[in-house]
């Protein structure tokens, strides 16, 4: 129940008061709507919804602490079988305050209070809940991209790492390179070799052509002369 609003009382003393808020909660459920002060209003609202609430609980002793302020038993009975039903589907706000005009001679600020007995509609409540429903995933999309970058930040490598893992590549790749020259040298100088045996080759058939050529040329000389 909100806390009782600062000032004077509503009588000249706290049973006055008391009283008073007991007769305008016994007024209100039997007229489902009465015209009193503002500040009356505003103050027997919370009174006469904890009473509601009671009665929608429908138990024995919620009886007895609805008779404790309502004394009336013909009022009660109908609050707890008539009226506190209508209030099954909806959670609070029972009473609706409705300013009118000021009252005639001292202009005090007069207000209609009454009872909320429209059902609740499926409509609103279906309403409700989508509006529930979008506000948390509002929240949860809020609260991905922070996770996600939070993950990335910690799976993504640091500058060190990446440093030293091409040191590693670099001293991996660096022996193939150098046995790659020694093998192109190596078949450097065997195509030499095998051309210089070559040449060898052709080098010494030429000489025996030239000394078969020299033999013939001896051999046809005639003996005689």
């Amino acid at each position: 129940m909100p806390t009782p609003a600062k000032g004077p009382r509503l009588g000249g003393s706290a049973a006055h008061e008391r009283l008073m808020l007991a007769n305008l909660a016994t007024a209100l459920f039997e007229h489902k709507r009465i015209t009193t002060t503002e500040h009356r209003a505003k103050r027997l609202s919370p009174v006469a919804e904890k009473l509601i609430t009671l009665a929608k609980r429908g138990d024995l002793p919620a009886r007895r602490k609805v008779l404790a302020t309502v004394r009336r038993k013909d009022v009660v009975a109908e609050l707890f079988e008539e009226t506190a039903p209508k209030f099954a589907e909806r959670n609070g706000g029972y009473t609706r305050i409705t300013k009118v005009a000021p009252r005639k001679g001292d202009n005090a600020p007069m207000a209609v209070i009454e009872l909320v007995l429209e059902p609740v509609s499926p409509k609103q409540a279906t309403v409700k809940e989508a509006e529930k429903a979008a506000e948390r995933g509002a929240k949860k999309a809020d609260a991905a991209p922070a996770g996600a970058a939070k993950t990335d930040a910690a799976e993504a490598p640091s500058e060190e790492e990446v440093a030293a893992a091409t040191a590693e590549t670099v001293e991996a790749e660096a022996p193939g390179e150098q046995g790659s020259a020694t093998e192109s040298v190596e078949a450097s100088e065997t195509a030499e070799a095998q051309q210089a045996a070559a040449e060898s080759s052709a080098a010494a058939a030429d000489a025996k052509a030239a000394d078969a050529e020299a033999g013939q040329s001896k051999g046809s000389v005639d003996p005689r002369k």
